[in-house]
């Protein structure tokens, strides 16, 4: 067992690529940097899928394997390991990161060929494979907190990387600032865990939590505050609403940044931490509608943004806010298996439609406005045809990977034994209308770039098909988006849902905690799964005909429409103007107060005055005293008079 008795390698060698490349990558020519980072990303790959086979041939008893290496904190009687650990859900994890991590950075050898800072993007993105791999691979909440921040450090890095431009570094620092908010909470929900457990490892704290009592939603109490805790953490790292700011302006950063923050890393640790805490979140009925509510709101919100957008990424960014939302409402109905399975197949179609994007920008010289394409599909044809087929995979269209796992979202909602029966459907409801909105924003995206006539000087923008390092990425992804989803084919279907099956023992604990779950699902039949089955295809359907008519037929209908529809396109477009009231409500405040309260008040009167005060007093009184040196003898006489006498008076007054 090579790799189980050596769980470090696996977040070890992508460290190393980062060093390397890092130290020594200014003075390497590309190709070497490129064979260093890639083949670190690949050896990470080569020994997950080695450390797959090894995982088969465990038994029951030996889940989760526990590796711990030394003693990391040691404080009183708390005490936290470096320890790495292997189960289900984490093996999940490592194909996810370590495999479309890997096509992203062979894809990145030629999107950034002719771009300055080379070595240090990709010892910035090898930096950010480490700290993934040690988030999943954590066995203890201390660890996984390193990891945690190590995704959001690489972030500013990789978000800014072209810092020189002010927008690259804004955006940086937007996504740093905002996402240490939700950390804030991440952190006081550990502290809480501590005090109730004494303990941060897994082990303890989720064997600590199965056995207390699931707490009632007119009594909440401290697993509940817990849960929340943790989960405001999560709606940072996950976009969630109202922290989900940072993700559409983290367009800023090259195209591969884009599609592993968005695809395969960063926003799914929100999710992964949620199901990883099952436990907890399955004891605490409130927190988990919570979680439900708000990646309901999620999906929605930012599926109507995303109808409205002509940057080509930006499209791309609410759409991941959206399908992270309904990531975060499977788990908040109580299936987590279900959510991470959506993360599974989004990580495939997401991170192809983020690369296809790219090589649509690559072709078009650097242009994402979609109002300035048109007509590309028999000039890049191998980009549509993937592109298309990542759109076929969100839009949810039957056999494509994204409709298994939407479609079990979908199902799990209706089905749900948490919360009442009205909500359920109404979260189901709005489930539905976001899954025609996704048809409608991705079809309309396809239509605007590759289809009509070029909208574009084709005199001076010379388009062209992207090269091969950068189109094989996207024939793996493509293939990926369609039989990504056939794991976990339902049974409605023919299919064992095996992609659950092999999860469920991760979750065991959560399911436990809600015993009538299966008996509450039964009761629905395989009829009424259906029809709700052919209710999400239907309103696929729709969609991709109202784009289709829109956006296609109507060319160019996007520039037209009624006084009503220009309007809703002006609230869309612009975003419902949430960062123009975060700009009024946070933003200017604290930048007054900081100006006008910390600094001039503060800083300047209080300190700085203080400080200047003392110095100014020190001064006046040595020009006082420096008047009594005046050089005359007969004055130094009589100062030496005046001080014998008030000597002597003293010493007589102490002898009384």
């Amino acid at each position: 067992m090579l790799i189980l008795d050596h769980l470090w390698l696996i977040p070890a060698l992508p460290l190393l690529g980062a060093a390397l490349n890092g130290l020594l990558g200014a003075r390497w020519p590309k190709r070497a940097i490129d064979a260093v980072a890639v083949g670190a990303t690949g050896l990470s790959f080569l020994a997950a899928l080695e450390l797959i086979r090894e995982f088969s041939a465990l038994t029951p008893q030996q889940i989760p394997w526990l590796k711990s290496y030394f003693p990391w904190i040691l404080a009183g009687n708390f005490r936290a390991d470096f320890a790495l650990q292997v189960d289900q859900l984490t093996i999940v994890m490592l194909l996810v990161v370590t495999g479309v991590g890997w096509l992203i950075h062979i894809y990145s050898t030629g999107y950034m060929a002719k771009e300055g800072g080379y070595y240090r993007f990709f010892s910035y993105l090898n930096l950010f494979m480490f700290f993934m791999l040690i988030l999943v691979m954590a066995a203890n909440y201390a660890l996984l907190f390193v990891g945690w921040e190590g995704v959001g450090l690489c972030s500013y890095l990789l978000i800014g990387f072209s810092f020189l431009r002010k927008s690259a570094a804004d955006a940086g620092k937007k996504a740093f600032i905002v996402n240490r908010i939700g950390d804030f909470g991440f952190m006081l929900g550990m502290f809480l865990m501590f005090k109730t457990f004494g303990s941060l490892n897994f082990a303890d704290v989720f064997s600590g939590a199965a056995k207390m009592p699931v707490e009632a939603m007119s009594a909440a109490g401290v697993l509940t505050a817990t849960a929340l805790l943790l989960f405001v953490g999560a709606t940072g790292k996950s976009a969630q609403l109202p922290l989900y700011v940072w993700l559409p302006d983290a367009m800023e950063g090259p195209t591969p940044v884009s599609a592993l923050i968005h695809a395969a890393t960063m926003v799914t640790a929100g999710v992964y931490v949620v199901a990883r805490s099952s436990v907890i979140f399955a004891h605490a009925p409130l927190a988990m509608t919570v979680v439900a509510v708000i990646g309901c709101a999620t999906a929605l919100f930012a599926a109507t943004i995303g109808l409205a957008q002509n940057d080509i990424k930006r499209v791309l960014a609410y759409s991941t806010v959206s399908q992270l939302g309904y990531m975060m409402l499977a788990c908040g109905v109580g299936a987590f298996a279900v959510g991470i399975f959506h993360l599974f197949t989004h990580a495939f179609f997401k991170a192809l439609l983020f690369l296809a994007a790219g090589s649509v920008i690559h072709a078009m010289s650097g242009e994402q406005d979609l109002r300035k394409m048109g007509g590309l599909r028999k000039k890049i044809p191998w980009t549509f045809w993937t592109m298309f087929m990542a759109t076929l995979a969100i839009a949810g269209a039957p056999g494509f990977s994204g409709f298994f796992s939407k479609d079990a979202i979908l199902w799990k909602t209706a089905s749900s034994v948490y919360g009442t029966s009205a909500n359920n459907k109404i979260f189901w409801a709005i489930a539905l209308a976001t899954a025609v909105l996704t048809a409608v924003y991705m079809f309309r995206l396809l239509f605007l770039a590759f289809f009509g006539a070029p909208r574009y000087n084709e005199e001076h923008v010379h388009v062209h098909e992207s090269p091969r390092s950068m189109l094989v990425p996207l024939v793996v992804l493509a293939l990926l988006s369609v039989v990504g989803g056939w794991v976990g084919i339902p049974e409605l279907l023919g299919g064992s849902d095996r992609f659950e099956h092999f999860l469920s023992p991760a979750f065991a604990a959560a399911e436990k905690a809600a015993p009538e779950a299966a008996e509450h699902a039964a009761k629905y039949s395989h009829q009424l799964e259906m029809l709700l089955m052919g209710s999400a295809i239907f309103g696929a359907a729709v969609g991709v005909l109202i784009a289709w008519r829109r956006f296609l037929v109507g060319k160019p209908g996007f520039l037209k429409g009624t006084a009503f529809q220009k309007n809703v396109q002006k609230l869309l477009s612009n975003k419902y103007y949430v960062d123009e009231m975060y700009d009024a409500l946070v933003v200017r405040p604290i930048h007054w107060a900081s100006n006008a309260v910390l600094w001039r008040v503060v800083d300047e009167r209080g300190i700085d005055g203080s400080v200047n005060g003392l110095a100014h007093a020190a001064r006046a009184v040595g020009e006082r005293v420096r008047q009594v040196q005046s050089g005359n003898t007969r004055s130094y006489a009589t100062w030496v008079v005046f001080g014998a006498v008030a000597v002597t008076t003293l010493l007589i007054w102490l002898v009384k």
